[in-house]
């Protein structure tokens, strides 16, 4: 299949004319596969999965599992035995963006309209149940964009290579994975794949978990890829910026699960408002989330201490979801409540750093859009959530946003300072209404719209900024 870059429409086309008749969610968990219809059948047909190495094909060993056209690539077995083989794949993202008002004005696109590409193609290879090798490329494109970033445009590199090793030991089972490799942790709001932008989040390093029962360990001693779009499999990971540390979950904490963790981050050039030098952060988070009948929740918080340069840092944020879902009513709507908050750097020059580091966050925790990030913010956002079918599902929203503290700036995604706003307006930032849609139409192929529309508060006008508008519309396709 052509990578398309004359036009991302055409491939779009094509996509749906390839996909099968099961319905795929991206960016949520797969719908249960349909009946074989065969009593015996024990097995049943493996679904696309957002991470596509925790996808497991030796059920294609059952001869009762239906098969489809390319089956005999999704499962290679070797010297006969049904837990070794070698599985391909592939993932197309093709995204439409329109967004009338980058950084409100004040960068350099005025408005911009264009492609995002991304192609990923991988082998997994399964050998006794105990070692995984999994290798994957990817090719991120932009087509029409005026400002191009890291996170837009990587042309081919390697984007995750790693080894993994998993066997039982005492009452537990221990994982050991060495290489490129994704990791993110519960809802991705500092530690994610950054699936959001068009080039995802890897980490060269080392991740071992040890799991018993409802508890699990986990270590993990990374360095980030910092990606670069010069030539082909340029992109590097090296000392400076890591990322390490160590987790504990345990399931089943009263009516839900709680989590917490350690870690240090490492960065030898960083640059702040207030300051700049080698940061060394230090981040404590916990995190609690269940669900109890109708009513569903999880709260998340963070501080961070350590110094960039010779001044401390003294930062914190957190965040929490909430929702009561009708399940009895039609379309089994869900009304919820958003509510974040991360500090900002209330004294310039007083010898701290208050602005909180969002680490690597998702890209669509907010919006798509990605217009505000998780820095110097209060952020309530009531939403309803409909479901007109299985494959259907409908969000409608109102973010309003305020800063921590007038004296630093508002943040852009990726923790950018926009121009001109730090020590200038007021707390008020603005707010934005959400519209979104997400559609499972096959088991390989999942649709997406998202339109918002953020007016600016005296935070932003104050800097020259102005209302900005934002349309997106995805396709993606998983093989």
């Amino acid at each position: 299949m052509t990578m398309c870059r004359a036009s991302a429409l055409c491939c779009w086309a094509l996509m749906s004319l390839l996909a099968p008749v099961r319905a795929y969610a991206a960016d949520a968990p797969a719908a249960a596969p349909a009946s074989t219809g065969a009593s015996s059948c024990t097995k049943t047909r493996p679904a696309i999965l957002f991470n596509r190495w925790q996808e497991d094909w030796s059920a294609l060993a059952d001869p009762c599992v239906p098969r489809r056209p390319l089956d005999a690539l999704k499962y290679m077995p070797f010297f006969g035995r049904s837990d070794t083989y070698l599985s391909l794949g592939a993932v197309l993202r093709e995204r439409l963006e329109v967004n009338d008002a980058p950084l409100f004005g004040l960068g350099h696109a005025r408005s911009d309209t264009y492609v995002l590409q991304r192609a990923q193609v991988h082998a997994d290879l399964r050998i006794v149940g105990h070692v995984q090798a999994f290798v994957q490329l990817e090719d991120a494109r932009t087509f029409g964009k005026d400002d191009v970033g890291p996170v837009d445009r990587n042309r081919m590199d390697l984007r995750q290579a790693f080894a993994t090793y998993v066997d039982a030991i005492g009452p537990g089972i221990f994982k050991a994975r060495i290489g490129r490799q994704e990791m993110a942790f519960d809802l991705q709001r500092f530690v994610s794949v950054r699936d959001g932008p068009n080039v995802r989040q890897a980490f060269d390093g080392i991740w071992a978990d040890w799991e018993a029962g409802p508890w699990r360990l986990i270590g993990y001693a990374t360095q980030p890829v910092q990606y670069r779009d010069d030539h082909a499999f340029d992109d590097v990971s090296n000392r400076n910026l890591t990322f390490s540390g160590v987790r504990i979950e345990r399931q089943g904490v009263g009516p839900g699960d709680l989590s917490a963790y350690y870690s240090r981050y490492n960065r030898t050039q960083a640059q702040f408002l207030d300051g700049a030098g080698a940061e060394h952060r230090d981040v404590f988070d916990a995190r609690y989330a269940g669900k109890r009948q109708n009513v569903d929740w999880d709260v998340e918080g963070m501080v961070q201490s350590g110094h960039v340069g010779s001044q401390r840092i003294e930062a914190w944020a957190v965040g929490s979801l909430a929702g009561y879902s009708f399940a009895q009513a039609p379309w089994t709507p869900r009304v919820g409540l958003q509510v974040d908050a991360a500090s900002g750097d209330r004294h310039p020059h007083d010898g701290r750093i208050e602005t909180f580091n969002p680490l690597f966050p998702n890209g669509y925790y907010f919006a798509l859009a990605g217009y505000t990030g998780y820095t110097n913010l209060i952020h309530v956002k009531p939403s309803i959530t409909l479901k007109p079918s299985n494959a259907l599902t409908l969000l409608a929203a109102v973010g309003l946003q305020w800063r921590e503290t007038t004296a630093d700036a508002v943040y852009a995604q990726g923790g950018s300072p926009v121009p001109g706003t730090a020590g200038r307006g007021g707390n008020w930032t603005g707010f934005y209404t959400q519209l979104r849609a997400d559609w499972a139409v096959t088991a390989n192929l999942a649709a997406a719209l998202e339109m918002v529309h953020f007016q600016v508060g005296d935070a932003i006008r104050a800097a020259g900024g102005r209302n900005a508008d934002y349309l997106g519309a995805e396709l993606k396709f998983g093989w």
